[in-house]
């Protein structure tokens, strides 16, 4: 609260009274706000008032329809003119610059390590008062040497010491250039720098709105940005979620004026800020734009940095490939090498039209083709888009309709494959790899390899000194396997050292890679009865060391990540193969035996989950028991003993010990592959709860080899009522998944049925009967024949054959 003493004005409530040297006058004062006046002028009463003061008093009566009277005297006033009193204002001025300077004396004499915090804290505030006062004051504080000594207040031990010289400092730079300059001098910038990552809120605050003051000046900008993580603790500012609203505006208006250097630019585009530098490429001049685009090439940015690039950029980055000259082009491509690595920002690259002068750029000779290492670029920037999964057979390159599967195109690219260096070679590889791993262009590519003849220059490749070639030749040879397994096979056969290099791919010890399992997915796929290339293979030592794997698979010694199953799945189907040759050749049958396929196999029908292996697996198994009543060793039959020779009634057909049920021989798992002593009848059976048909399928086709013809059907019904297996055949049957399934269950009830008990019991069966009948009525001509007589055994048809048999005798 102000009071006059003594005729002089003493504001006993302000902090800086202690610096004060000569009294305010009362005359200084404005009679409305009671502070000292800057503007004083004489209204018609002749009392001075502060302009501003008086005349928003005048407004006032006027909008109210007060009556103009003075606020101090109360005298009706006649007009409202504001007489300017030069006079006062110069002894005011006088005034307060003798005051100043008498002040600053004295808050000079305490902003020293010497004072107490409170002498210090009080001539700050006096400082920031003086310096918010006018420009000139500001300039005063300067000339009297006060900005280093406040700046080296910065590292006081007092936080409110700190705190309150930012704020002086922020008052002290304002709108003057040389004083920022000044408060810049030294490591000043970096102590500041300093509180935004580790000061308390206040001084965070304090700091960043004196960056911010200090940014202003563009030669200052460069500096702050030279400053190790001034940027990035900018950046993370602006865009915190935690930070106070003072902290993120006044870092977000810093980083606007930081924008003005071309380094910082850089900078923030590596931290994730990529807003200036995308304006920089779109909206600067020709040189600036290349700079950028050049830039942006350089940075690894992260999925969703590349989105945004995309959207914005894109478009522009396609139109300088286009039309730009050989350096605008190159950082251009380089930009978009980037951008075109992930699959989101490729497919906007699409839209924005980038692959018709891709396809340009590669396919262009002469005098206006780029350099290789453009070209690899470019081929870099296709394998990245086609990559991203588009339809690229609707993306038409040019006015004729052509698409990136049309036959030239592929032909050309073919052509390119076979004419260039390891790193371009690897990168069309690449596309031809991401075309066919799409199943509406896979037909396309297959298409045109086979029209242009270049199946066997691309087998060439799997021999490759360089990895990421032979890698990529192997998948794209793996992905067209299960349409050219013929065309493959052939060209092996006319150099078996590249199968040699694929088995040496897939037996490598290093774990397991997408380059193995696209190895052995590849071998796989050849055809099964080609014996020239099982040959091969057995020569090679192959199947002896894959099926060492397959075991240490099994076993849980090799592990694989994602590449495993796969892996594991061409393995299995490459030691498959060896059963699909066994009649043509004893040899064989002996491998088979030596690797106790019999075993191996019906340990494999135990992985839960990985469909194709116990489909491969069955399949094996059923080839290999078909074979069993070849190689049981048949016993020579006892004697019939005299009771038996008297009464021929009372002879039964009975097993010998140790002779098998089923084969009515020796047999055993690994010489005669025999599916009770491999103990896998229980294991297909289990296989028929499966909900993939086509592992049904194949367990049943192993399991019918027991009723099969050349075999002791009877027994090998009762084998499946031991192994608890009539049931889940009879529910195959009933839930006629497919055609397929059908008839095989069919063909393996009516065997079932022919034992009189059974039949018997199944008869009563209605869901049985009624599924006989429909593949009766609807199955083709084999299995309507099948259902037929199983329908008889159940006597849901007559038996007209006995009884025409009967009429015959009569």
């Amino acid at each position: 609260m102000a009071e006059v003493q003594d005729g002089h004005y003493d504001s006993t409530s302000q902090p800086t009274d202690s610096l004060r040297v000569e009294p305010i006058y009362e005359s200084f004062l404005c009679p409305l706000t009671k502070q000292v006046m800057r503007d004083p002028v004489s209204i018609d009463s002749g009392v001075t008032f502060e302009r501003d003061a008086i005349s928003k008093y005048f407004n006032e009566c006027l909008s109210s329809g007060r009556r103009l009277v003075c606020p101090v005297t109360k005298m009706e006033l006649s007009n409202t003119e504001l007489n300017p009193s030069i006079a006062l204002r110069n002894t005011i001025d006088e005034w307060m610059n003798r005051n100043e300077a008498a002040k600053l004396d004295v808050a000079r004499k305490s902003l020293t390590s010497d004072s107490t915090e409170s002498d210090i804290l009080q001539a700050l505030q006096y400082v920031d008062e003086i310096c918010q006062r006018s420009r000139s004051s500001r300039q005063v504080v300067r000339r009297d040497g006060l900005i280093i000594m406040i700046a080296d207040l910065l590292k006081n031990s007092s936080t409110k010491v700190r705190q309150t010289a930012l704020e002086t400092l922020s008052s002290i730079a304002k709108d003057d250039n040389d004083n920022k300059v000044e408060i810049a001098a030294g490591d000043n910038i970096r102590t500041i720098v300093k509180f935004l990552n580790h000061g308390q809120t206040q001084e965070k605050e304090q700091a960043v709105s004196l960056l911010f003051e200090l940014s202003e000046n563009k030669a200052l900008s460069e500096r702050i940005g030279s400053v190790s993580g001034a940027i990035l603790i900018l950046v993370g500012l602006s865009s915190s979620k935690v930070e106070n609203f003072l902290i993120v505006d006044r870092a977000e208006k810093t980083l606007e004026n930081l924008e003005s250097c071309e380094k910082n630019v850089r900078q923030m585009a590596e931290n994730g800020r990529l807003q200036p530098l995308l304006r920089l490429l779109l909206e600067g001049s020709p040189d600036m734009q290349l700079s950028m685009a050049a830039y942006l090439g350089e940075l690894v940015l992260s999925n969703d940095i590349k989105v945004l690039v995309a959207q914005k950029a894109g478009s522009t980055l396609v139109n300088i490939m286009k039309k730009g000259n050989r350096e605008a082009r190159e950082a251009a491509l380089k930009a978009l090498n980037q951008i075109s690595s992930y699959d989101a920002s490729a497919k906007i690259l699409i839209e924005a039209g980038i692959l018709p002068p891709l396809i340009t750029d590669l396919f262009t000779v002469g005098s206006n083709q780029l350099p290789m290492r453009l070209k690899e670029v470019s081929a870099t920037i296709l394998a990245n888009v086609v990559a991203s999964g588009a339809r690229f057979e609707s993306i038409p390159l040019d006015h004729n309709r052509q698409t990136l599967v049309s036959e030239d195109i592929v032909h050309n690219l073919l052509h390119l494959i076979s004419n260039t260096g390891p790193a371009i070679e690897c990168k069309l590889l690449q596309v031809l790899v991401g075309l066919t791993d799409s199943s509406t262009s896979v037909q396309n590519i297959v298409d045109a390899i086979k029209s242009s003849g270049a199946i066997v220059s691309l087998i060439q490749f799997v021999e490759a000194p360089q990895r990421e070639v032979r890698m990529n030749s192997i998948k794209l040879l793996n992905n067209i396997s299960p349409y050219m397994g013929q065309e493959l096979a052939d060209a092996f056969r006319g150099n078996f050292s590249q199968l040699s290099s694929l088995v040496k791919v897939i037996v490598d010890n290093n774990g397991i890679s997408e380059e193995q399992a696209a190895a052995a997915g590849l071998v796989a796929d050849l055809p099964m009865r080609d014996s020239v290339l099982t040959r091969r293979l057995l020569q090679d030592g192959a199947f002896a060391t894959i099926i060492k794997k397959v075991t240490r698979i099994r076993q849980g010694e090799i592990r694989g990540g994602r590449f495993v199953n796969p892996f594991l799945e061409g393995l299995v189907r490459i030691v498959s193969r060896i059963t699909f040759v066994l009649d043509d050749d004893p040899d064989i049958i002996a491998v088979a035996c030596d690797y106790n396929l019999t075993s191996l196999f019906t340990d494999l029908l135990q992985m839960n989950g990985l469909d194709i292996v116990q489909i491969v697996s069955a399949t094996a198994l059923e080839k290999l028991s078909q074979q069993s009543k070849h190689l049981t060793k048949i016993l020579p039959a006892p004697s019939p003993g005299l009771c038996f020779s008297i009464f021929p009634c009372l002879s039964q057909k009975t097993v010998a010990t140790g002779v098998c049920r089923v084969h009515c021989g020796i047999c055993s798992a690994r010489e005669s592959f025999c599916l009770l002593e491999g103990k896998a009848v229980e294991k297909l059976v289990a296989c028929l709860d499966n909900n993939n048909e086509k592992v049904v399928e194949a367990a049943l086709a192993a399991l019918s080899t027991l009723l099969e013809d050349g075999v002791d059907i009877d027994q090998g019904v009762m084998v499946l009522c031991d192994a608890e297996g009539i049931n889940p055949i009879l529910e195959v049957l009933c839930e006629n998944r497919n055609e397929a399934l059908r008839q095989r269950a069919v063909w393996a009830v009516e065997r079932i049925l022919r034992m009189d008990e059974i039949a018997y019991e199944i008869s009563g069966n209605q869901n049985v009967g009624t599924a006989l009948v429909e593949a009766f009525r609807h199955g083709d001509y084999r299995t309507r024949q099948v259902a037929e007589r199983a329908l008889k055994h159940v006597d849901k048809l007559p038996n007209f054959s006995g009884i025409f048999s009967k009429m015959g005798a009569q």
